[in-house]
């Protein structure tokens, strides 16, 4: 008797103790993350920047958490199966998604069936890297620069063409962006993959193709294709001859395609800041560093806020090209 009277004040007392020890315990958790397996979800298939950026993300904080970091591929439906894998995940730092421009911010505008919203159930982490598309075409074009290109092409509207991987993507909407911003019309080409969209260009059936510089750069040195442009604001070391839309016939043109880090809402904080850190001191490991500048893959260091805001800026201008150019999936 003597014992339950003394039992049931103890039991609130502990419950008590336990319920204000319960954020130090939460936040020792968060900071000792991880503490098992961690997956980082590529929504494309292997190969990829995005790929890319994962897999030397999983090596350098393998080698700095002591724990096993999983890339994992779920290609499908533009990105939009990987993204909505990592929404509906528990936000606890073990499911992450490396995520690019289309699965951030153009699907969103785009795809009326994609059932979440990747801008607010996405929490960015840290971009990872930035890269510019180059403005190629068929070796024996009669034009040289992207200036002379827009002459001809103002002389004859809708007889020029260009060639993309579908509607939607990076090619298309920067193909769609150069219309509109110089006053031309082209015939958009939509292709199923680059073994289709080759041969035309090579061929001369295509004009243009707006292509990541890895790509590209071969079929330049092997006297292909030419190259009259590049999507950056400034000059690429790769190609530090060839001027910039914006230098030669639209100021202020900017069209990249980047990648970055992303975690579910709902991940706590300490997390998120700690995964920042680890991928901004990865990127700046003058090996890494200079592996990804070699395909002009341009990797910044950068705050939590300073890419949210980035994605902000991002997000705005694709919404304005999309109602701009009335562009729509077929």
């Amino acid at each position: 008797m003597h014992r339950d009277k003394i039992s049931l004040p103890m039991k609130f007392f502990l419950s008590f103790i336990f319920c204000m020890m319960m954020p130090t315990l939460l936040m020792a958790a968060e900071t000792n993350y991880p503490q098992k397996q961690v997956n980082i979800i590529v929504p494309y298939g292997p190969g990829g920047m995005g790929d890319r950026l994962a897999r030397l993300s999983s090596e350098k904080l393998y080698s700095n958490f002591k724990q096993p970091i999983v890339v994992e591929n779920k290609p499908g439906g533009n990105g939009s199966i990987g993204g909505r894998y990592v929404v509906t995940a528990k936000p606890d730092g073990y499911t992450l998604l490396v995520g690019q421009t289309g699965e951030l911010v153009v699907n969103r505008l785009l795809m009326k069936d994609l059932g979440y919203d990747p801008m607010k159930e996405l929490i960015p982490v840290v971009l990872m890297g930035n890269a510019p598309l180059a403005i190629v075409a068929p070796i024996d074009s009669k034009f040289n620069t992207l200036a002379e290109f827009i002459q001809m092409a103002k002389k004859s509207p809708g007889e020029m063409a260009y060639g993309s991987l579908g509607q939607g993507t990076p090619g298309h909407l920067a193909g769609a962006a150069l219309e509109i911003g110089t006053n031309i019309t082209m015939v958009h080409v939509p292709y199923k993959g680059m073994s289709n969209l080759l041969p035309d260009l090579l061929g001369g059936r295509l004009n243009l193709f707006f292509s990541s510089t890895s790509s590209a750069m071969p079929l330049i040195k092997s006297g292909k294709l030419k190259v009259i442009g590049v999507t950056t604001p400034k000059r690429i070391s790769v190609l530090p001859n060839v001027e910039t839309v914006s230098e030669s016939v639209l100021p202020g043109f900017s069209f990249t395609v980047w990648g970055g880090l992303f975690a579910p809402k709902g991940t706590p904080k300490p997390i998120l800041e700690k995964l920042n850190m680890e991928i901004n001191s990865m990127l700046a490991i003058p090996e890494i560093k200079n592996q990804l500048e070699a395909d002009s893959i341009a990797v910044p260091s950068n705050s939590m806020q300073e890419f949210n805001e980035f994605i902000q800026q991002e997000a705005n201008k694709y919404d304005r090209l999309i109602k701009a150019a009335n562009i729509k999936l077929e």
